[in-house]
């Protein structure tokens, strides 16, 4: 089955809405498949530009600056997982099942027939990996996290929280491990990939989505017990 997605992301971000014209959702749909090939700091407006046929100024009466596209994708990135996540526990009564659901689904080792139309998931999932730190670890961060341009983030992390206290219901810290598992999954995904010797996928070497997800299997149910 073949759908489009489409989220309410945080109007701070953009100056004009992306979703609202075709050169709009084409700047979006290529910044992602430019940032996946030439990674964030190579990224500029220009390569953009000349990817989408038209000029910088085009780019910029949509976007300020590329921190806040790369924001904005992230935005779109999260909300969905949070979405996925929603129908994909519905069925789903043991709380355990739910976690075991909720690690598949952030590891990306959640099977789907579905195809969503709008964007590369397999591409956006490489740039959350690699680059989504760079979204919330600048100095301006508090100033930036007043418009709520995180939300999106913190309601997952929320969500998942909530899976957790569902399996644990007197467990202290639900929201600081959601946290901790989502980056950790993001990181030990690079780690694996790019710095073997910082994890213990480096002699055996397995799936990189696999040994992760085995991984926080492994930390999740000796914590939550």
């Amino acid at each position: 089955m073949e759908f489009q997605v489409k989220f309410k992301v945080n109007e701070k971000l953009y100056l004009k809405d992306p979703e609202n014209s075709e050169i709009g959702k084409a700047i979006v749909k290529n910044s992602i498949e430019l940032i996946y090939e030439t990674g964030f700091e190579s990224f500029t407006f220009k390569k953009l530009a000349h990817k989408i046929s038209s000029t910088e100024a085009t780019v910029y009466r949509y976007f300020s600056s590329k921190h806040k596209l790369l924001t904005y994708i992230l935005n779109w990135y999260w909300s969905y997982i949070e979405f996925i996540s929603n129908i994909k526990l519905q069925e789903i009564k043991d709380p355990y099942q739910r976690i075991e659901k909720m690690l598949e689904i952030i590891t990306h080792n959640n099977e789907t027939d579905d195809k969503i139309e709008d964007y590369d998931l397999n591409k956006l999932h490489s740039i959350v990996i690699a680059e989504s730190s760079k979204s919330y670890l600048v100095k301006e961060v508090d100033e930036i996290n007043q418009e709520m341009v995180f939300s999106p983030l913190k309601s997952l992390c929320n969500f998942l929280g909530e899976v957790i206290i569902q399996a644990k219901p007197d467990f202290q810290f639900p929201k600081s491990f959601a946290s901790t598992l989502l980056e950790t999954a993001h990181d030990q995904q690079f780690f694996s990939e790019h710095l073997p010797k910082l994890t213990d996928n480096h002699i055996d070497r397995i799936d990189h989505k696999q040994y992760v997800l085995n991984y926080l299997r492994f930390i999740t149910f000796n914590l939550i017990k």
